[in-house]
């Protein structure tokens, strides 16, 4: 079924190139295993296998990390997603993904024309006093240019590739094949909800394809950053914003393209300039780290991926944050989650921090005695170290290195906070060697912790509890209603589901198929035997022909039975 689907013929050319890039990588074994060989094979498609391997010599995660980036737009924004599952990968690995870079050779003005003068309701000379036909920057998915309106202000155009989508929603439904076949096959893959990691990104990177999205998610930080203040601010003049959102310009924004100020500032990672400018750059990485924190803590909506290229510095020692295409969401239950674990740790109780785990581990079988004894350890060296030589960073990573350890996967939010946690420290380490991330949240933790007992919250969370339990009552008679007219009628149906019994089926019915054919050629054999004395009827080689070909058939039909015995052999002892 799986691969039935694959061989259909819009999907066909592109599973044909992935599948010929694997190899050329040297993923030749993973090709063969996943079956896209033989469904190409069944296509009439063949693949080059002499030049398997030519890369073998770089090191796997280097290879995983040069084949995305050939892939193409999906498989480089999947790299740039398992670049925040530190939870599941190793730090090599982490480290390659992070180098993927979303640069692609820009697309002629001139096919862009078309589509950009649809999307804006005229041609851009209309709309636009200048429109530089060069772009700044392009990337697999979009490519940015600069212009500028008839009041003079500076502005750029993100313009989405024509014919990209077709291309992605081949990909995804690709991963998403792939993803359950994983699944149902390994289980020690299994505990890492692969389908669900793949579910997370599709959506993820749906809503990338669509710039209204992304340019919703900048209005929205924008209007939580509204008169947002912070004590190193007091030099600035009051208009001044500390942290600048692009500005969204609505009337020629939509799907395809988007429309947006144009931020004049030092790029995040030209700290040169920075310093030829006078910017301090103490206070840039405390100012960084407090609008992060603020996003994390106190809104539940953040940018996701805060590294430097989406940052700029501004004059006054303000920042500027740029592309909001992966932003992070927490609920309240998360938040709490995240701040009594950040809490655990710089606090050295092991304890706070194995409760919140165990909560994230679900209905994973764990071993909890070895968890909380893991912990134990990890927290107590830390013990008696001054806040101020702690690392962040440095403790989620070796925090995550346990959860990898007993096979713990992390919520997709809670992969992108850690990820996020540790980009930021890493960038105001970069500004000031001198760096404090845990002295810069302590304070914001422990307010948020202590806002959420104040009397007015501890009223807020007792009044919704309330309301549950009195919406629960109320529905019981109705639901009892329901349940008693359905066993009246006989559609009464309990559902009991058992670990496995998938796979004991799927092992009982391989039988059923191998008896019946046994049976069939068992009968084979018997109606030819009869054939073979029969007098009369056409000859092949002195034997009568139609008595030859059933043994023929009944020896192919036992080959067939004894290979099909021996895989499920080899499969069982796997």
């Amino acid at each position: 079924m799986l691969w039935q689907a694959l061989i259909a013929a819009r999907d066909l050319g592109r599973l044909h190139e992935i599948a010929s890039i694997l190899i050329r990588y040297g993923f030749g074994d993973f090709v063969r295993r996943m079956g896209m060989a033989n469904a190409l094979e069944r296509a009439g498609r063949t693949l080059r296998w002499k030049h398997a391997d030519e890369l073998a010599h770089l090191e796997p995660p280097a290879r995983a990390r040069r084949a995305l980036e050939e892939l193409g737009p999906t498989f480089i924004k999947l790299g740039q997603v398992l670049a925040t599952r530190v939870d599941l990968f190793e730090p090599e690995w982490i480290a390659e993904f992070s180098k993927l870079q979303d640069s692609a050779p820009p697309v002629p003005y001139a096919e862009l024309q078309q589509q950009l003068g649809e999307d804006l309701g005229a041609p851009p000379e209309e709309i636009f006093a200048t429109f530089d036909p060069e772009p700044l920057a392009a990337a697999s998915i979009a490519q940015v240019h600069l212009a500028r309106l008839n009041d003079g202000s500076a502005v750029v155009v993100k313009v989405r590739r024509p014919g990209i989508r077709p291309v992605v929603e081949a990909d995804l439904r690709w991963l998403m094949r792939l993803a359950e076949l994983v699944e149902s096959e390994s289980p020690e893959l299994r505990n890492f909800h692969p389908k669900e990691i793949v579910r997370q990104f599709e959506q993820s990177l749906r809503r990338e394809l669509d710039f209204a999205t992304e340019c919703r998610n900048a209005d929205r930080i924008a209007n939580n950053f509204a008169g947002y203040k912070d004590q190193d601010a007091a030099s600035l003049p009051a208009t001044a914003p500390v942290i600048v959102i692009p500005r969204v310009y609505w009337q020629w924004t939509g799907e395809r393209v988007c429309v947006q100020e144009f931020i004049d500032g030092i790029p995040g990672r030209d700290l040169a300039a920075a310093d030829r400018t006078g910017l301090d750059r103490k206070i840039l990485a405390r100012r960084g780290a407090r609008a992060v924190l603020k996003m994390i803590v106190e809104d539940g909506f953040f940018h996701a991926d805060p590294h430097p290229g989406n940052v700029f510095y501004l004059p006054g020692n303000r920042l500027a944050f740029i592309d909001f295409g992966m932003v992070g969401r927490l609920t309240e239950e998360r938040r709490g989650q995240m701040i009594r674990l950040m809490l655990g740790l710089v606090r050295h109780d092991a304890a706070r921090v194995a409760d919140v785990l165990l909560d994230w581990s679900g209905d994973i079988s764990v071993d909890e005695g070895s968890l909380i004894l893991e912990i134990q350890t990890f927290v107590d060296q830390y013990y008696n170290i001054p806040l101020k030589q702690l690392s962040l960073g440095a403790m989620l990573t070796d925090l995550v290195a346990i959860l990898r350890e007993h096979r713990i996967a992390l919520p997709p939010d809670l992969a992108l906070l850690i990820k996020a946690f540790i980009t930021l420290e890493g960038m105001g380490r970069e500004l000031d060697p001198d760096f404090d991330m845990a002295g810069e949240a302590m304070p914001m933790l422990e307010q948020s912790l202590r806002a959420g007992y104040t009397p007015a919250a501890l009223i807020k969370r007792g009044w919704r509890s309330v309301g549950e339990i009195l919406s629960m009552i109320s529905d019981i008679p109705h639901d009892l209603s329901r349940l008693l007219r359905a066993a009246r009628r006989g559609r009464l149906q309990i559902h009991i589901d058992v670990p496995h019994l998938k796979h004991v089926g799927n092992q009982i019915d391989g039988a059923a198929n191998r008896l019946v054919v046994g049976i069939v050629v068992a009968a084979i054999i018997i109606g030819s035997s009869i054939v073979m004395t029969v007098p009369g009827g056409p000859t092949l080689l002195g034997l009568p022909t139609f008595g030859l070909l059933g043994f023929l058939g009944a020896a192919a039909g036992g080959v067939w039975l004894l290979l099909s015995i021996w895989k499920s052999n080899r499969a069982d002892r796997e």
